[in-house]
Formats: C-alpha cells, sequence, structure tokens
C-alpha cells in the first residue's frame, strides 16, 4: 500500500465577491479533484484546535499527525531545521521577513505594503542577507538566508517574556504602528528592524528594483519565535516510512525534525509559476525510493489568498488539477492499491487576506474501495453537508494510514 497526500496550503475560503458569492473551490475547473471526490470519503476536519493560532505550522503539524498542543514550538525553528541551522536550547529562533514598507520618516507611521517584498528572488534575497549579516551580526544575533523573502534570525540565549511580534502577511496595507513589539526586552530586535530600512533603501539589490519598477526589499520583519523542537520520527509514530515534497522551509523543516526523508525541487517557489511538474515526479520518485507515505505540500492558493488575488487563487487549484494530481495518479497506476488524501491545511480567505481557524474539505480516496461520497464539486459547502467531521485534526493521518 502506498499513500499520498496533496496539501493545498490554504485553499479554503470563503464566498468571494469578486466571484459571484462564491468560493475558488466551487469556481475552479478541477476534474480530477472532483473525480476522486465523487468516489471517496469527504468530510470536514479542524486542524487548528481552539486556542491555537492558524497558521501553516500548528495546521500542518496536524495534518502530519503530530498534536500541536504537545509538539510545536513556534514556526521559526522548524524553519531553521530545514535550512540546516543548528539550534542550540537556550538559542530562539525568528522568522526574518523582507517586507516593502511605504516611505514615511517615522517607522510606525509606514505602511506594510507587501509583506514579501515583490516576491523577490532567492538570489536577490542573499545578496540582502549577506550585506545584513554583516551590518547587524553580533555575538547575540546570527542571520541565515532562506528562500525568496524568507529567513531566519537567531538570537542566542534569547529569552523574550513573551512573543510580540505579529506575522507581516497578517497586516497587508496597514499602517505598522499598532503592530510594532514595545515589550523591553525585543528593544534590541526592534532596533535593528528600524534601521534595517534606510541601510536597505541604499541596498544595490534594492536601487536596481526600484529602478525596474519592483518592490524593494526595504525592512527586515521579525516575527514566528520559538525554540529547537523534539519531533517524534514519523516512522517511529505510524511504522510508515515518509517523505516530504514542498518549496516552503515550513514544511521542509517539520519533515527534518520528524526524520522523514525531503526531496529538493529545481523551480519549486511556492506561488502559481512553481514547478508542479517537478513536484509531482519527486513525489513519485520517493515513492519508489521506498516511501510509504508522500507528504505533497503546494503553496499557492495559500500566497493568492494573502495577495487578495482571487482569479490567481482560481487558477492555482487548477494548475494543481492538470499539472502535478494529473501525473501523480498516473503514476500510481503501477501499484495495486494506493491511497490519496487530499485537503487545505487552513482556510485563507481572500476577503481577509490572512488564515482563518475553520474546519476544512477532506477527501480520502482508496483504489481499491471506491464508495459513492453524493459529492458532485468537492468544496467548502459540499464536504459540510456529507456530516463527516473530525474534531481533532492531529487524528487524520492515524485514520488515513489504516488500512480500510
Amino acid at each position: 500500500m502506498k499513500y499520498v497526500v496533496v496539501l493545498y496550503d490554504g485553499m479554503a475560503d470563503y464566498p468571494v465577491p469578486a466571484l459571484d458569492g462564491k468560493t475558488p473551490m466551487m469556481v475552479a475547473n478541477k476534474p480530477l479533484l472532483d473525480y476522486l471526490a465523487q468516489r471517496a470519503e469527504v468530510g470536514l476536519v479542524k486542524t487548528v484546535a481552539d486556542g491555537l493560532k492558524p497558521g501553516s505550522d500548528v495546521a500542518n503539524l496536524s495534518v502530519m499527525g503530530y498534536n500541536p498542543k504537545i509538539y510545536y514550538t513556534g514556526r521559526s525553528p522548524l524553519e531553521a531545521a530545514s535550512i540546516g541551522v543548528d539550534l542550540k536550547p537556550d538559542d530562539l529562533a525568528f522568522r526574518c521577513n523582507l517586507v516593502t514598507l511605504s516611505d514615511e520618516a517615522d517607522y510606525a507611521d509606514k505602511t506594510m505594503v507587501d509583506y514579501c517584498a515583490g516576491d523577490i528572488s532567492t538570489e536577490e534575497a542573499a545578496e540582502i542577507i549577506e550585506s545584513v549579516r554583516e551590518k547587524f551580526s553580533t555575538e547575540k544575533f546570527d542571520f541565515y538566508a532562506g528562500v525568496s523573502y524568507r529567513h531566519c534570525l537567531v538570537w542566542h540565549k534569547g529569552n523574550p517574556a513573551r512573543d510580540c511580534f505579529t506575522p507581516p502577511h497578517d497586516i497587508s496595507g496597514r499602517v505598522v504602528r499598532d503592530y510594532l513589539p514595545t515589550d523591553a526586552d525585543v528593544a534590541e530586535l526592534f532596533e535593528i528592524m528600524k534601521e534595517s530600512y534606510d541601510f536597505l533603501m541604499e541596498h544595490p539589490v534594492n536601487k536596481r528594483r526600484i529602478a525596474e519598477g519592483k518592490n524593494p526589499a526595504n525592512s527586515l520583519w521579525f516575527w514566528g519565535q520559538g525554540r529547537k523542537p523534539l519531533l517524534t520520527a514519523f516512522e517511529e509514530l505510524y511504522g510508515k516510512k515518509g517523505a516530504v515534497v514542498s518549496a516552503v522551509d515550513l514544511i521542509k523543516g517539520i519533515g527534518k525534525c520528524a526524520d522523514m526523508k525531503v526531496y529538493e525541487v529545481d523551480g519549486a517557489t511556492g506561488y502559481i509559476d512553481t514547478n508542479f511538474e517537478g513536484k509531482a515526479q519527486a513525489a513519485l520518485q520517493a515513492l519508489k525510493d521506498g516511501a510509504d507515505m508522500v507528504y505533497v505540500h503546494v503553496e499557492a492558493p495559500d500566497e493568492c489568498g494573502h495577495r487578495n488575488e482571487p482569479e490567481n487563487k482560481v487558477k492555482s487549484i487548477e494548475l494543481i488539477d492538470k499539472r502535478l494530481l494529473a501525473l501523480i495518479l498516473e503514476g500510481m497506476q503501477e501499484y495495486d492499491d494506493y491511497k490519496v488524501m487530499i485537503l487545505p491545511d487552513h482556510p485563507t480567505p481572500i476577503v481577509t487576506k490572512t488564515h482563518a481557524s475553520d474546519a476544512v474539505p477532506y477527501l480520502i480516496y482508496r483504489r481499491n474501495n471506491e464508495i459513492h461520497s453524493g459529492v458532485e464539486n468537492f468544496n467548502e459547502e459540499t464536504a459540510k453537508n456529507t456530516e463527516r467531521y473530525i474534531e481533532d485534526g492531529f487524528e487524520i493521518m492515524k485514520y488515513f494510514l489504516e488500512e480500510n
């Protein structure tokens, strides 16, 4: 038996005015996804428990079968693991976004124009982070380059009393004044954020970007603090060898911390221009290499939600269907039996441009046990109407892996 999870990050949504009051899932032309849903178990699963923030970290831990209330120690440590940062027990890791802020004189008066600095390339970002490292690194602080706008700061022996930083994608288009850290024990980090603006506005990469009409990466923005995670190995928990395919350091970090094999894919960007075919091929290769379960994560729907791009969110769902899911299903035909689970990790509604905690639709399809679900179009409402509901999201992996 082989198992494939295809995780459409942020796919679930609320009714969108620009889509005539429908959701992207309802509108998208996704024949393969609907074909599976018609022959699969369909329902809702609550991936973000009450009291937890609806981040991709918490939600993906849950879908992978890890109770976030036990295993979650923060987002950035998982990303740090992905890029090879060896955190010590008393290190505190932070996500370090490259963002675009507006040009008001006072930092607090600036607006969060773009949480991803115009989707800056990894190559450009590496130049900037190298300059940041030379400017701001000390015995306390180290900077590490990641992918695109997503990077890492490690504060050695850091011990702030609480997490007082705000994810930048939660405040797109807003003045940052009410979202700045005010606690005295993180004053040094806030000073770096403020100083980074003038420093980065003069950076050669940003001067080129401005000349080309692109958003400059003109400020550092810290968030997602946490300490080194200790995940039980996936195989130890479930008796199956696991593998991960993703463009995102967070997901790759969870895989590495869970002792799953992580596959790198050239051209995987986390947006609608990603290498869908490469991801599908990597997933099939993982199964040939001996993995029992492969977790294929696709970031594009989430990014489109954050960017208020309803047409692109619809397009992302259609592209996954045509260019990734089709190849995976074709390649799975060599196996006598297999199971596929498809779901979002959380909603990323267009109307709010950030994550939500609502339960999300799921389907579980088994080649040798097709069932009539009564669902023709796989979406939020049809999944709800089945009245199947999994309250504890971290139980869904165990349920999926049962050979029923």
